[in-house]
């Protein structure tokens, strides 16, 4: 491509991101729809811009290092609508639906803009695919990130060390020096992000919420693929924009809590909002997990990035232990649930889990009988990551919804 033919078209790019944030300040909620229906689209526009894209597999990447080497950190993601055609030449199909369906999407070009990809260990399914990644998509840059998974001292003190060499690889890989203050800003810049995003959650506590779980969801998942500082004004101008609303309605709808892990579709809390019940809150990984803590702005701000992971991002695979009683350990592991039940009113619990997600899989007793205890109903459903299943979702999910309605009657 010749160099003038080059130049046009970051010019292009970066002249329609301008427009794009201009346009952000009347109409949000649209802009939003267009980055969850065209995925990565501003990351591809910044890439033509001469910009730098990392893409990264899990919540438990972390995104302030990162955006402090001078990447937009884009969340990779699959797509339930897409049927699965080009993996399982490489992919084992027992592996979790949704990292087979990522992968798929890699290989047919999806995220063909990325300069690299980082892969924590979270799960065996993620771990052991670390290389069938690496040969069949190849990149730039590849990182695999020995992430613990077990909290206190020696962990915390292993997993800094882990962040700092994650740190120099991604300096021998930029050439750039990765420092203090670029790690400072990035803590801070992401800590906004997380303010604005609980401001906008607690939009979703009246009886009649603000935001509907459809337009919060496509929210969730349209910042993963943005800037930090345009995922943040985003937010702010959602907020805005619901704030003006007027409920009409007197009647207050079930208000139903979603768990689970990588849930980055809309077509599980559409099901549920098209019973009438509302989606008050969730306990996903592309949501609120990232969201309800900080981190702390420490000297050392890489000390301050590893705690929050391994401390304060509540994932199965971080077993939570300090060797007290099972009730104390279940208060560890879960008590956030019991504050977000309190807090948003939420009537009952529906937790969605992948088929060959261990991590998950493993925790559901623990997670169902605490809900339980709380005295609200939970219901489990073990599905796909396909949108094939959902016909047979739906029945069970509107069946589980109409007894709770009966009961309230």
């Amino acid at each position: 491509m010749p160099a003038s033919e080059r130049c046009s078209k970051s010019s292009d790019a970066t002249k329609k991101g301008a427009i794009e944030m201009e346009t952000l300040n009347d109409n949000g909620l649209t802009m939003v729809e267009n980055y969850y229906r065209d995925y990565g689209y501003r990351a591809r526009a910044l890439k033509q811009a001469g910009k730098r894209i990392m893409g990264y597999i899990s919540a438990a990447a972390p995104v302030e290092i990162i955006n402090a080497a001078g990447f937009t950190p884009v969340r990779i993601k699959g797509d339930p609508k897409e049927a699965v055609t080009k993996a399982y030449g490489s992919m084992e199909t027992l592996v979790c639906p949704f990292l087979l369906n990522a992968f798929d999407l890699a290989l047919k070009g999806k995220y063909d803009y990325l300069d690299g990809i980082v892969i924590p260990h979270t799960c065996d399914s993620v771990s052991r695919t670390y290389e069938v990644w690496k040969r069949n998509f190849p990149l730039p840059y590849y990182h695999f990130l020995n992430v613990p998974h077990l909290d206190g001292a020696p962990s915390l003190e292993f997993f800094t060390q882990i962040l700092k060499t994650f740190i120099r690889s991604l300096e021998q890989f930029t050439g750039k020096e990765i420092s203090k203050k670029n790690l400072d800003h990035a803590v801070l810049a992401y800590n906004e992000l997380r303010q604005a995003m609980r401001d906008l959650y607690d939009l979703r506590k009246p009886d009649q919420p603000l935001i509907s779980g459809i337009e919060m969801m496509k929210l969730l998942v349209a910042v993963k693929a943005l800037p930090v500082d345009e995922s943040t004004a985003l937010i702010r101008q959602v907020s805005k924009e619901v704030k003006e609303r007027k409920t009409s309605s007197s009647q207050k709808p079930l208000r139903v809590m979603i768990a689970g892990d990588q849930i980055d579709d809309t077509a599980l809390v559409e099901i549920i909002e098209k019973t009438g019940a509302q989606v008050v809150m969730d306990d996903i990984s592309v949501g609120s997990k990232l969201y309800y803590a900080d981190i702390e702005v420490t000297h050392d701000p890489v000390d301050g990035i590893a705690e929050y992971y391994l401390e304060k991002v509540s994932l199965p695979t971080f077993y939570r232990d300090k060797g007290g009683s099972y009730d104390e350990n279940l208060e560890l592991r879960f008590g956030h649930l019991k504050r977000f039940i309190s807090e948003f009113d939420v009537d009952a619990v529906i937790l969605l889990v992948y088929k060959n997600c261990d991590p998950y899989g493993f925790e559901v007793p623990a997670t169902t009988s605490y809900i339980e205890s709380l005295g609200k109903p939970v219901f489990y459903v073990e599905d796909e990551y396909s949108s094939s299943s959902s016909s047979r979702l739906k029945t069970r999910i509107e069946a589980f919804i109409e007894m709770l309605t009966q009961e309230r009657r």
